[in-house]
């Protein structure tokens, strides 16, 4: 009954985010797709760091990779080719970097992923200044809002669709043990290192694919636009709000917290940051396993105290 649940609910709840920009005007539109892009980002980051609990901070690199693949090409390839070409950069650069970093683990592989997406961007600096000898990129591509909208709803299903396949298979067994230890997990005969691989590939394919599927928004980009770090820690704070090792985690994260960040940058532009750093504290502290666990949580604690409370009925009547 249970592995019939999930994906009934997925279709249930992509068939009302489907009827979304129907309903809204250009603003909501613009809004819509800005929380459907940060809930196909959290869903697909936590396809990697959900389960093996390995806190990714390079989600702004391949980001922007895909941005600057539609920068690059836009002019000369349809866009549905250039997000082939986006997904085809991402899978091999998911390898490079998967093979040189995914052997550290705790804080060193956070440090390294952050370095990463901080040394990707001022390389791509250092190459637009002095050999195109300009810095940034305009992007004319015949894509609509709508368009952008629905691609983004069908990159956050692939990666719900996805995370649904792989926990109930023996992938799923082999990533839950990494995740809670490691070196148990290879000692019992986990191929950890192919088991890591394979997941962050997956992952950062679909996180190429938002970037590129948003890259026409902007109209114009260079690097400190679409490698900005902040991508990458929203990301990481919504998923872990919702609870990053919960199918449905990354989603109830990200739609309420996309919202109130665009609420408080507008009502305090100067003090964004600061706050940010505060929330990702509080949800650290107050919510280390996300909403989802909490709730779980208590509802656990409500049937067991139905159960407890259906059994002493009896034995009172027999008393």
């Amino acid at each position: 009954m249970k592995d019939r649940v999930s994906p009934l609910l997925i279709v249930v709840v992509v068939a009302v985010l489907a009827l979304v920009p129907l309903a809204v005007e250009d603003y909501g539109l613009g809004l819509a797709i800005g929380a459907m892009g940060y809930i196909a980002l959290a869903s697909s980051w936590a396809l990697f760091s959900g389960p093996t609990r390995y806190i990714s901070l390079a989600t702004v690199a391949f980001f922007g990779f895909g941005s600057y693949t539609v920068a690059v090409l836009g002019d000369y390839l349809p866009f549905l080719l250039i997000l082939a070409i986006a997904a085809l950069i991402g899978l091999f650069a998911s390898f490079v970097v998967g093979f040189a970093t995914l052997r550290l683990a705790g804080i060193y592989f956070v440090v390294f992923s952050f370095g990463l997406a901080e040394m990707v961007r001022q390389l791509l600096t250092w190459y637009e200044v002095n050999v195109t000898g300009t810095l940034g990129r305009y992007i004319f591509v015949d894509v609509d809002g709508f368009d952008i909208y629905y691609m983004l709803l069908a990159v956050a299903v692939a990666a719900l669709a996805i995370r649904w396949w792989i926990d109930r298979g023996r992938l799923g067994l082999a990533v839950r043990a990494i995740g809670d230890d490691e070196a148990v997990a290879r000692h019992a005969g986990v191929d950890v290192t192919r088991v890591k691989l394979a997941l962050f590939a997956m992952s950062s394919v679909l996180i190429t694919l938002v970037g590129a599927i948003q890259a026409p928004r902007w109209t114009y980009v260079e690097p400190s636009i679409v490698f900005n770090p902040t991508i990458s820690f929203l990301t990481v704070i919504m998923a872990l709000l919702g609870g990053a090792s919960r199918l449905w985690g990354p989603v109830f994260g990200a739609a309420p917290l996309f919202f109130l960040f665009e609420w408080l940058s507008g009502r305090f532009p100067d003090h964004y940051s600061i706050i940010l750093g505060l929330l990702f504290i509080g949800i650290v502290f107050l919510f280390p396993e996300g909403v989802l666990a909490r709730i779980e949580e208590f509802l656990n604690r409500v049937r067991a105290q139905r159960t407890r409370a259906a059994k002493e009925v009896p034995n009172e009547r027999l008393a």
